[in-house]
């Protein structure tokens, strides 16, 4: 890079990072949010399960609610259960996949099983942070009801309290409720090519 380039760059830097800073002085409030991690592509568990993680870093006591999961023996359930279980509370509330179960009437008893807990998670003032992971297909099946949860996170939730909601096809109401809506977006999967699930990566 010659000399005029290297100005040039530097100069363009600073204007940035002016302009940054300046938007930035206008960002004070601190607020609990809703965050909803939705779409046909992976990544909206692993990223809640990340910022767990972050929220386990920085000393904030958190809890997972695992809706529909059942007993898949997940690495982050593992870790959490054996390494971070003091900073992290662990429930699984569902029994696998609705066409593993084949019995609505146990699949929507076990989504209202894992919601009262996550409603107590929430509301306990020691808890900063509730991952509610693949909430959003309980939601879809209609084994909760939507305009409870929605007025409970709205109405209920503490003022500071983190919840991140998971899984695909989320609801309008739940959408238009959030705070931060991240929807994944599935361009490849190895799946179609034949390669199944694999440890490390999808559990």
């Amino acid at each position: 890079m010659s000399e005029d380039e290297n100005t040039r760059h530097a100069e363009k830097m600073r204007k940035i990072k002016a302009a940054r800073d300046k938007m930035m002085e206008t960002k004070t409030e601190e607020k609990g949010l809703i965050m909803v991690h939705t779409g046909s592509g992976k990544g909206k568990s692993s990223s809640g399960f990340g910022m767990i993680m972050r929220c386990i870093a920085h000393g904030m006591p958190c809890a997972v609610v695992q809706f529909i999961k059942g007993d898949w023996q997940t690495g982050e359930k593992m870790l959490l259960r054996e390494r971070f279980a003091d900073e992290c509370r662990f429930f699984v509330s569902g029994e696998g996949f609705t066409w593993e179960t084949q019995d609505r009437e146990r699949d929507i008893a076990a989504a209202q099983s894992g919601w009262k807990i996550a409603r107590e998670q929430i509301l306990d003032p020691e808890i900063q942070f509730v991952l509610l992971d693949e909430i959003n297909i309980a939601l879809r099946y209609d084994y909760l009801d939507i305009d409870e949860v929605v007025n409970f996170l709205l109405h209920e939730k503490p003022r500071m309290t983190h919840v991140c909601l998971t899984g695909r096809n989320a609801k309008p109401e739940l959408i238009e409720a959030a705070d931060l809506v991240t929807e994944m977006t599935l361009i490849k999967h190895p799946f179609r090519d034949g390669i199944k699930a694999q440890n490390g990566i999808e559990m």
